[in-house]
């Protein structure tokens, strides 16, 4: 008889079976409006034959995701009811309920680790919006390292290749996906995104010919062109390592081209970045081993809350045990609701498009009126 998902530790299953060989997990990463999301989509969609991705949605903000998600991140934290309950903004929601989903991390990676038993090569995971959010956060940092040292783990790192035609923009995303790198310790893959409207053979040639990048920045008059030239100095070491590819999410133009990327890059991990999560995996086990225990009366000590849905496979739809319910498991009087106050922001937002309207009418009305006056006074 199989235990349960409450039973498993995280501890326990990776020392026990060590990293495993499937499924490949692709943490897949991105400015806002890089289209990170679209981009996931489009590898679901180009990866499903041969490699029967398992999907995964880490971003408790978006309304809707353009694909079907095996763990929805949204089933187990309501969003905008954490926000609501702890006083918090966007960034700060965002954190919040990636913490909640990291306490069923053990729970995660039992599911991620049952859907490689059952034929799923990858697991696609995407990632929040606001990629610091993610990134810098003690939740993400727990994710990446806990999939790491049980699981084949890459990351994706999406650019927007429009955006970045400028060159302190492209230092600025260079300079992120540098600090990513570093941070993870991971195999890393820069996808150059949208190619569709702009060619990417410019970011190409920037990373590797110091003096053409030095050519553009020379057209750049702000106070950061200097800053930028010393940093692509820095960053030659970064480019001579750092694999790249082209593609559309959008039109799929470049994807055969990506997989064959991913695979290089679970190549290193298994080569390169193995045995070091191997031991920090054992180094943390014997840490533990060697602590203090647990007290036995610990209980006693507070009350339990809480903290979402257990996660199951596949997810129950039950909204008994639900402790910040998704959307889709909100009573129907909550619903209600959800209705009223969207009914509210939408008059308070008519009533501030209104304002700032009149603004720009005064002030549009008053320039005229100066300059019918200066007119006047020169007749």
């Amino acid at each position: 008889m199989s235990a349960g998902l409450e039973d498993i530790k995280l501890e326990a299953l990776s020392l026990s079976e060590g990293i495993r060989d499937s499924p490949v997990c692709i943490i897949v990463l991105g400015m806002a409006g890089s289209g990170k999301t679209t981009f996931t989509r489009s590898l679901i969609q180009h990866a499903q034959q041969e490699f029967n991705p398992y999907v995964v949605n880490l971003d408790p903000a978006c309304r809707e995701v353009p694909y079907a998600a095996h763990v929805d991140i949204r089933d187990t934290v309501n969003y905008r009811e954490v926000m609501k309950q702890y006083q918090l903004g966007p960034n700060g929601g965002i954190v919040t309920a990636l913490n909640m989903f990291t306490t069923k991390m053990a729970q995660f990676a039992e599911l991620v680790r049952r859907a490689g038993e059952r034929g799923h090569k990858w697991c696609i995971i995407d990632t929040p919006g606001q990629i610091e959010v993610f990134t810098w956060s003690a939740s993400g940092n727990i994710i990446t390292e806990g999939l790491a040292t049980m699981f084949p783990t890459i990351v994706v790192y999406v650019m927007d290749v429009v955006r970045s035609a400028c060159p302190t923009t492209f230092m600025s995303n260079m300079l992120y996906a540098c600090s990513i790198l570093y941070k993870t310790r991971l195999p890393f893959l820069v996808a150059l995104n949208k190619i569709d409207l702009q060619d990417c053979s410019f970011v190409l040639d920037w990373m590797t010919d110091f003096e053409i990048f030095q050519e553009a920045l020379e057209q750049e008059q702000s106070f950061l062109s200097n800053l930028t030239r010393s940093m692509s100095l820095t960053l030659d070491t970064f480019y001579e390592n750092l694999s790249t590819c082209g593609v559309s999410a959008k039109t799929g133009v470049g994807f055969a081209q990506l997989l064959k990327k991913i695979l290089e890059c679970v190549t290193q991990y298994e080569q390169d970045y193995k045995p070091v999560y191997e031991k920090m995996r054992k180094e943390r086990l014997a840490e533990q081993a060697a602590g203090p225990k647990p007290a036995d009366n610990v209980e006693e000590a507070g009350v339990a809350v809480p903290l979402g849905l257990g996660l199951q496979d596949p997810p129950a739809n039950s909204g008994n045990s639900v402790f910040l319910m998704a959307p889709g498991l909100v009573p129907q009087s909550a619903d209600g609701d959800d209705e009223q106050e969207d009914m509210e922001e939408d008059a308070k937002g008519t009533a501030e498009d209104q304002n700032f309207h009149s603004f720009v009418q005064n002030h549009l009305t008053v320039q005229q009126n100066k300059r019918d006056k200066q007119q006047q006074n020169l007749k």
